[in-house]
């Protein structure tokens, strides 16, 4: 298979402390969607796989989304709408070992980048913010009305898929 051809995703990602809602609703693009996500047993043809109902003004929609690292800010994403019933049958595959991670995401646009902030169940102090970029090396111009604890692009236990397993408790 050749990679380049893929479609590929390229971000970082951010731990911050939870942000005042009322200047993020404030920002152009301001969007929240709910989001529920869950990742597939871990076998040849599902590794990498995973599924997302999100919802966005009471409109739910859901997803089945592949990704193989290929670097630390890069990724090949493929990802296919599936019915709601599809999006049912799938959480029989879950990996039992994990748990569903449901968070809110806050969209919103500074300085003409477009970023994703993530309010998780699990955490009442922290959140994480992402950016996709154009190539690892486009600079970041973060927002001053985000607080950042760290970088965490090249921590895997930050990874959406690590946190289904075990969540970071570490202290702030």
């Amino acid at each position: 298979m050749n990679d380049r051809k893929l479609p590929l995703e390229i971000e970082r990602k951010y731990l911050i402390r939870i942000p005042d809602f009322a200047v993020l609703e404030k920002q152009p693009l301001y969007m929240k969607i709910e989001i529920e996500q869950a990742y597939l047993k871990e076998q040849e043809r599902t590794a990498g796989m995973r599924i997302r109902k999100s919802t966005i003004n009471g409109k739910t929609t859901y997803k089945k989304t592949y990704k193989k690292s290929i670097t630390y800010r890069t990724r090949i994403e493929i990802e296919d709408d599936i019915s709601e019933q599809t999006w049912k049958d799938l959480l029989f595959n879950i990996d039992p070992d994990s748990i569903p991670i449901k968070k809110t995401r806050h969209c919103f646009l500074y300085q003409g980048q477009f970023f994703e902030l993530d309010i998780y169940e699990f955490w009442n102090d922290r959140a994480t913010l992402e950016i996709e970029l154009n190539s690892e090396e486009e600079e970041v111009n973060l927002p001053p009305f985000i607080e950042v604890i760290k970088e965490v692009t090249d921590d895997n236990r930050y990874k959406n898929r690590s946190l289904s397993y075990h969540v970071v408790e570490e202290e702030l």
